[in-house]
């Protein structure tokens, strides 16, 4: 099985600041994390890699250079390869530019490699935007199905069961593959990378998908 997690690097603070020129977020002097809710999906992806030693993780991220640091991360938890998309062109994309690229690099990818992703996980929303838009946007780009709001994700031979939050609840879904899936906080912590995986995480090779290279875009 294939998997594709798309991440966002955000300020790690409340206090968001818009520079009012470009009208994109102040990051200089602002410390920032992976997305939390991108965390929890990311962790989704790696419980169903832990019961299918063969699934194969691949994380993406649209941001400045700085996001290889969110990147790097994700490779020292559970994800086997990187990609970042980054450029100027890119620069205040609101979430149907960001989902579109995000759709466009995905399809880059598999061209790339000439295989198929069987899943996308995306974050319920990130926490510098709170829109939710951008992984439904991705599946709608795409044509896939879609289910949002999971909270636990068990993969079988040809469908993905879900276990989501309703307003009532819970309740389980199956979806078939292709799939994309937004997920929220579940009731467990995501792992920790440990020392030996952070160490390779930092060695490790951040590419571009074909296209979305500086000046290609």
């Amino acid at each position: 099985m294939k998997i594709v997690v798309c991440v966002k690097q955000v300020p790690d603070t409340t206090e968001i600041k818009i520079d009012p020129v470009t009208n994109t977020l102040i990051r200089n002097g602002v410390p920032s994390i992976v997305n939390p809710f991108d965390g929890y999906a990311l962790e989704a992806a790696a419980r169903i890699k832990d019961k299918h030693p063969d699934t194969r993780i691949i994380v993406l991220s649209m941001g400045p250079e700085q996001a290889k640091n969110a990147l790097k991360e994700c490779l020292g938890i559970a994800a086997d390869k990187a990609y970042l998309i980054s450029g100027r062109a890119f620069g205040g994309s609101d979430t149907l530019a960001t989902s579109y690229i995000l759709s466009r690099a995905i399809a880059a990818v598999e061209a790339k490699t000439g295989e198929k992703f069987d899943l996308i996980f995306c974050g319920k929303q990130a926490i510098d935007g709170d829109t939710a838009q951008v992984g439904p946007e991705i599946a709608e780009h795409i044509g896939l199905p879609q289910v949002t709001y999971a909270i636990e994700a068990e993969a079988e031979e040809d469908r993905l069961v879900i276990k989501k939050e309703v307003e009532a609840g819970f309740e389980k879904v199956a979806v078939s593959y292709p799939c994309l899936i937004t997920v929220t906080k579940p009731s467990f912590d995501p792992r920790f990378p440990t020392i030996k995986s952070k160490m390779a995480a930092k060695k490790a090779e951040i590419k571009r998908p074909e296209h979305f290279t500086e000046g290609k875009q």
